[in-house]
């Protein structure tokens, strides 16, 4: 049993090597019901600025796991800050401990720092089978191990922060923008996981209450309309995973469905 929570299809891809019981972290954390049991317990997820998103951390918070092995999956781009660190901190502040947390590096989808070009070019010295194989092998043999941080991944992390708090106030809260080449197709309305964009007068609108800020709208738009008010390294390119459907994206975030 794996829940997972993705944007791009990363994490859902490395969900679906995992496991074949699969359930999307933003359907299931709508349901009154929060208790799960299983032989073993997956959560997959991208890290945004080292940490889990939000809405990860308020399912960790919510749920009740009856299992004999917890595990986490943490798939990230560039630099993962000790990022099982921090996620092993966060459950442990809930009341709950994690057998194993590994990392798994991935194509980097944050577009004011990465080319998505470049990234894609790149993608293959990652060597992202191998790495999920590896991964695979631990939870099948229920290895117990948290990947450890170096204090260099520490320092890292205290350096996002430090850059995040010198940011303007609300930076994140006016970060999208749509240009007048939306053509109301809707389908960032449907690949939204916080449902915090709508439609009005043909024209996608955000609301950006609850956004996850995991830029599924920008990847996703067949015109490239949705775009940032901050600078990007390449506003024409753009990524989702390959071996992912945008179907399967939309069934696993649409917040306009009766769930």
């Amino acid at each position: 049993m794996i829940f997972y929570f993705t944007g791009t299809g990363n994490s859902l891809y490395a969900a679906k090597q995992l496991d074949t019981e699969l359930f999307s972290i933003p359907q299931v954390i709508h349901k009154e019901q929060q208790v799960f049991e299983a032989e073993s317990i997956g959560i997959v997820c991208p890290v945004y600025g080292h940490e889990m998103p939000g809405m990860v951390k308020d399912f960790l918070r919510r749920a009740e796991f009856h299992t004999g092995y917890l595990y986490l999956v943490l798939t990230y781009g560039n630099m993962h800050g000790g990022a099982a660190e921090l996620a092993e901190q966060e459950l442990l502040a809930v009341g709950k401990r994690a057998d194993y947390i590994n990392t798994l590096k991935m194509v980097d989808n944050f577009l004011p720092s990465f080319d998505m070009k470049e990234q894609i070019a790149i993608e293959p010295e990652k060597k992202v089978e191998e790495q999920i194989t590896g991964i695979k092998a631990d939870i099948n043999s229920h290895r117990k191990w948290i990947q450890p941080a170096s204090e260099a991944d520490r320092e890292r992390h205290r350096q996002f922060l430090a850059r995040q708090a010198g940011n303007p106030a609300g930076l994140w809260e006016h970060v999208y923008k749509v240009t007048d080449d939306c053509i109301g197709c809707g389908i960032c309305t449907r690949v939204c996981p916080a449902g915090c964009i709508h439609l009005e007068k043909q024209k996608a609108v955000h609301t950006l209450e609850n956004c996850q800020i995991c830029m599924a709208c920008i990847h996703h738009c067949p015109k490239n309309a949705v775009r940032l008010t901050i600078p990007e390294k390449n506003p024409e390119a753009r990524h989702h995973n390959e071996h992912i459907r945008l179907t399967e994206i939309v069934q696993a975030n649409d917040q306009h469905v009766s769930l």
